[in-house]
């Protein structure tokens, strides 16, 4: 299990889903402050949550895995190999598939739109699930990344890409990701762990554009509103296989990564990279663990830790992170289980997709932290 992928990594946590272990890494934690915040449940019900954003009409908006499904693509492309694959998917499936859900101010959830592919691992290993990855505005206007469709996660006819999202719910593809990726690789794809259509996990609109990355390729895309793609980034040429999950933008662009998974992963060993905008890679932060989420507020940066634990996931033990260059990592809230998003509310609160893998259907919760 040396250099796995996302999808890979994240089926590691689902085996020890059922574990009571809350132990957190001692040295790492002991490198961090005591508990500060404030945290409660703010809504439920979903199906695998994801990345999350308030919309400029007051409510927040969840992307959602949803539950997978059944179809096959075997021998119509190329296969991700066994164990991790074949994948198996659902498109146009209003109780399996991926979606979007709206979430009021009171917390109350209601799907605003589903039946988006949803893909799911060879039952063997998981089954890990994907679909919405996340969600971005421009304006008024709802933007969502795919990253359970395409050929290779079962989904026959709709790629990885950007959506467009109308107010009834309605999508278009703006921007086909799948096609983008292989016909444009990155200096280092992964060897042996590979995912043909990519599995987009953020995005965010910055200046009228989109920008999403790709943890399995390892690079940062730009996307424009009508469906241009270029690459911004490629992480994997100057740092191979680090796998580049979170993205933010706080005057440039920032990205967390999760790393791998095995032997050679040692606790703190991720950080948060700073990217200039002439595509130049460099670490800002070191010291974190298994990067899914980035902040800012006040100037000051945060990180979603899907799990503060060597060697793979253990459920309990993600955290919400203060960090500051060259300094110590600061916990603001611990004890979270496979965290998957992390936004900032209207109110100055997080909001954290909690239960993001594993859990059954409306398992899925969305915290509301306070620092």
């Amino acid at each position: 299990m040396g250099r796995l992928v996302l999808v890979v990594s994240l089926l590691a946590a689902l085996t020890v889903l059922a574990a009571t272990a809350q132990a957190r890494g001692t040295a790492h934690n002991d490198a961090k402050q005591a508990q500060q915040a404030t945290m409660s449940v703010f809504a439920t019900g979903f199906n695998n949550p994801r990345g999350l954003e308030w919309g400029p009409d007051g409510n927040l908006y969840v992307a959602e895995g949803g539950l997978g499904g059944s179809a096959s693509t075997a021998g119509q492309c190329t296969q991700v190999v066994p164990p991790i694959g074949p994948y198996t998917g659902s498109t146009n499936d209003p109780v399996k598939g991926g979606r979007i859900s709206k979430v009021s101010p009171a917390g109350a959830r209601t799907t605003f739109s589903s039946g988006l592919p949803s893909s799911q691992t060879a039952p063997a290993v998981g089954p890990l699930i994907s679909g919405v990855a996340d969600i971005a505005f421009i304006g008024d206007q709802m933007y969502a990344v795919l990253a359970g469709a395409g050929c290779s996660h079962g989904v026959a006819t709709v790629p990885n890409g950007v959506i467009k999202v109308a107010a009834n719910g309605t999508w278009t593809m703006i921007a086909n990701l799948s096609e983008f990726i292989q016909d444009h690789p990155v200096r280092n794809p992964p060897v042996g762990d590979f995912e043909p259509d990519g599995t987009f996990y953020s995005m965010v609109s910055r200046n009228g554009a989109l920008y999403v990355d790709e943890p399995n390729h390892g690079e940062i895309d730009r996307v424009t509103t009508s469906g241009s793609i270029s690459r911004l980034v490629d992480v994997s040429a100057s740092q191979g296989h680090v796998v580049p999950t979170a993205l933010a933008h706080h005057g440039v662009f920032y990205v967390g990564n999760l790393g791998t998974f095995g032997p050679e992963d040692q606790l703190g060993d991720q950080h948060v990279f700073q990217v200039n905008p002439n595509g130049h890679l460099r670490i800002e932060t070191s010291g974190l663990e298994k990067v899914l989420g980035l902040a800012f507020v006040g100037g000051k940066e945060y990180a979603l830790e899907m799990s503060v634990h060597a060697g793979g996931p253990v459920p309990g033990t993600g955290a919400l992170v203060r960090v500051r260059a060259g300094q110590v990592v600061e916990t603001i809230v611990s004890g979270l289980t496979f965290p998957t998003g992390l936004t900032v509310g209207p109110d100055g609160a997080f909001y954290v997709s909690n239960q993001g893998f594993g859990f059954p259907a409306g398992q899925g919760q969305v915290l509301r932290i306070t620092d």
